[in-house]
C-alpha cells in the first residue's frame, strides 16, 4: 500500500479566510460566532451562526462563476484554490481526483426559490437553478478550473461528510485510481427552513444575547450546536509522487475509520458503539495502538447527548492513556461538511506547531479525567493525532494523520 501525504490545505471559516488568518485565530480563542447578518432573523427563535465574514467571492474568483453558484460552491472552490498553490502541484489530469463532501448541498438556494416562486410566475426559477443546488457540481467547477480528469466522487453523509471524503480519496489512491486526490468538504446552510427544523428539534443553542458563549462543547451547561458554514480542503498524494516533484509534505494521512451506528436517524448510540469502533478502525488501519495518539480534536458539537456519547466512546477505546482531546467547534460552530475536512487540518497545524487550539467557553467540564484544553491553547509536542466527526443516521468518521518522518 503506498503512503499517502498531505501537501497542500485551505480553509474558508467563521474565524477567517485562508489557512495562516484560520490557524492564527483558532489558536487565540477567538469566536466566529454573531448574530446573523445574511437575512433578518427577528422572528426565528435561533438567531445566531458562524458566518463567513468580510466575504467578496469577486476576491476569489472569477464573476461569471459567482453568478452560477452556490455560496457552498464557492467556499469549496477557494478553499481548494489555496490548497493546491500551497501544494505548487502542476496538475497531470488522468492521474489527479476529487471528492467533495457537503451534508445539505444548495438547501439555502432551494429554500429562497421556493420561496420567491410562491405566488408568482415561472420566471422566477432561473435557469442555472439545478446546477447550483448538486453537491457535485461544487467538485466539477474546481475540475474544470484546474482540468483534474481522474476519479471524482461526491459524498454526503450528514455531517461526518468531510472526513468521508478524505477516508474516499485515500482508497482512490490505495487502489492506484489515482496518484493525486483533492479532499473538499463545505457547506452553507444558513436560512430559515434549516434553522426552524433544527431548532424544533432543540439541536440548537438559543443563546442569542451571547453569540460568542453559546458554543459550550464538553461544558455542563451547553444547550445545543450552533450553526457555522464554510470550506476546507486538503491534496492527497502518494509518498512517491511528492518526492518526485520535490513538494513540501505537511503530514501523513496513517489511518481512517467509517461505521454506522445502525440505531437511529439523529440520536447517536447511547454507549457510542459505532463511535467508538470507527476510532478503532482508524487506529487499526493506521498500525498503532491507542496511546500514541497524543490528541483528539473531537466532533464535539455542545449537544447535551453528543458530546456525552462522544466522551464515553473516547475513554472506551483509549482506557488510561487518553489524550488531550480539544473541539474546534466552540469557536467556529457546527460546520457539518466543510468542519470534517478544516478538523483534520486543525490536527495537520497542531502537529506542526506543537499547539493544541483550546475548546473556549468551556468552563464546568462535563468529565474531569480528560483534558479539554479549555479557553487556551496550550503547547504539547503531539507526533499523532485523531479527527472524529460524526453525522445524523448514525454516521462516523475518524482521520489520523501523523508527523511525516521521511
Amino acid at each position: 500500500m503506498p503512503k499517502i501525504v498531505i501537501t497542500g490545505m485551505g480553509a474558508v471559516t467563521p474565524v477567517g479566510i485562508g489557512l495562516d488568518t484560520y490557524w492564527k485565530n483558532i489558536t487565540s480563542g477567538k469566536s466566529g460566532i454573531e448574530r446573523i447578518k445574511s437575512f433578518d432573523p427577528g422572528e426565528l427563535a435561533v438567531q445566531i451562526a458562524g458566518e463567513i465574514k468580510d466575504f467578496s467571492p469577486g476576491d476569489y474568483m472569477p464573476k461569471d462563476l459567482i453568478r452560477k453558484t452556490d455560496p457552498f460552491m464557492q467556499y469549496a472552490y477557494i478553499s481548494a484554490g489555496e490548497a493546491l498553490r500551497m501544494s505548487g502541484i502542476e496538475i497531470e489530469p488522468e492521474k489527479t481526483g476529487i471528492v467533495m463532501g457537503t451534508a445539505m448541498s444548495g438547501i439555502a438556494t432551494i429554500a429562497y426559490t421556493q420561496e420567491a416562486l410562491t405566488g408568482a410566475s415561472h420566471k422566477k426559477v432561473g435557469p442555472r437553478f439545478i446546477p447550483k443546488i448538486l453537491g457535485n457540481i461544487a467538485a466539477a467547477n474546481i475540475a474544470i478550473e484546474y482540468n483534474i480528469q481522474g476519479p471524482s466522487f461526491t459524498v454526503s453523509t450528514a455531517c461526518s461528510s468531510g472526513g468521508d471524503a478524505i477516508n474516499t480519496a485515500a482508497m482512490c489512491i490505495s487502489s492506484g485510481k489515482a496518484e493525486v486526490m483533492l479532499a473538499v468538504g463545505a457547506e452553507s446552510v444558513l436560512c430559515p427552513l434549516v434553522i426552524y427544523s433544527l431548532a424544533n428539534a432543540k439541536a440548537l443553542s438559543r443563546n442569542n444575547e451571547n453569540p460568542s458563549e453559546a458554543s459550550k462543547p464538553f461544558d455542563a451547561s451547553r444547550d445545543g450546536f450552533v450553526i457555522g458554514e464554510g470550506g476546507g480542503a486538503i491534496l492527497l498524494e502518494t509518498e512517491e509522487h511528492a518526492l518526485k516533484r520535490g513538494a513540501k509534505i505537511y503530514g501523513e494521512l496513517l489511518g481512517c475509520g467509517n461505521t454506522c451506528d445502525a440505531y437511529h436517524v439523529t440520536a447517536p448510540h447511547p454507549e457510542g458503539r459505532g463511535a467508538a469502533e470507527c476510532m478503532r478502525i482508524a487506529l487499526k488501519d493506521a498500525g498503532i495502538t491507542a496511546d500514541k495518539v497524543g490528541y483528539v480534536n473531537a466532533h464535539g458539537t455542545a449537544t447535551p447527548k453528543g458530546d456525552s456519547v462522544e466522551i464515553q466512546a473516547i475513554k472506551n477505546v483509549f482506557g488510561s492513556h487518553l489524550p488531550v482531546v480539544s473541539s474546534t467547534k466552540g469557536a467556529t460552530g457546527h460546520m457539518m461538511g466543510a468542519g470534517g475536512i478544516t478538523e483534520v487540518i486543525t490536527c495537520v497545524k497542531a502537529i506542526e506547531t506543537g499547539i493544541i487550539p483550546p475548546t473556549i467557553n468551556l468552563s464546568q467540564p462535563d468529565d474531569n479525567e480528560i483534558d479539554f484544553v479549555p479557553n487556551k491553547a496550550k503547547s504539547i509536542s503531539v507526533e499523532i493525532a485523531m479527527s472524529n466527526a460524526f453525522g445524523f443516521g448514525g454516521q462516523n468518521s475518524s482521520i489520523i494523520v501523523g508527523k511525516y518522518k521521511g
